[in-house]
């Protein structure tokens, strides 16, 4: 095995993690234009060391017998979500410590409705 190789494999390694954060809820009320959540960051002191996302666990709370259109969004990418707490793998490989943001928007004739326990675990390598 070549020194080069060596440096160049346990150069591009991280050490896998994860962190973990909750935003307060959102008030959809249109269908038309979307509701964007606080951005859900690390927690301070995380140290993330230019690690990428491997997969996000998500959950949401609606009120019974509600839905709304809801996506989960990275600076570089939104993912649709269905239901209410589920994990996303589309979002593999970006930056682990970009803001993420919940989105949402009604459907067409829906009445307004509060999204609370905004809340997400990102598993990082």
């Amino acid at each position: 095995m070549s020194c080069a190789w060596l440096i160049a494999f346990v150069g591009a390694t991280h050490a896998a993690g994860s962190w973990s954060a909750q935003v307060p809820g959102v008030m959809v009320a249109m269908s038309d234009r979307e509701s964007v959540s606080h951005p859900v960051t690390p927690p301070p002191g995380v140290s993330l060391d230019g690690g990428v996302i491997d997969r996000i666990h998500w959950r949401l709370d609606a009120p019974p017998g509600e839905v709304v259109n809801a996506w989960l969004c990275h600076p570089q990418q939104c993912v649709a979500l269905s239901g209410m707490r589920g994990t996303v793998t589309a979002l593999a490989g970006r930056q682990a410590d970009a803001p993420l943001r919940f989105r949402f928007a009604l459907r067409p004739g829906q009445r307004p409705v509060r999204v609370q326990g905004l809340q997400v675990i990102v598993n990082y390598q």
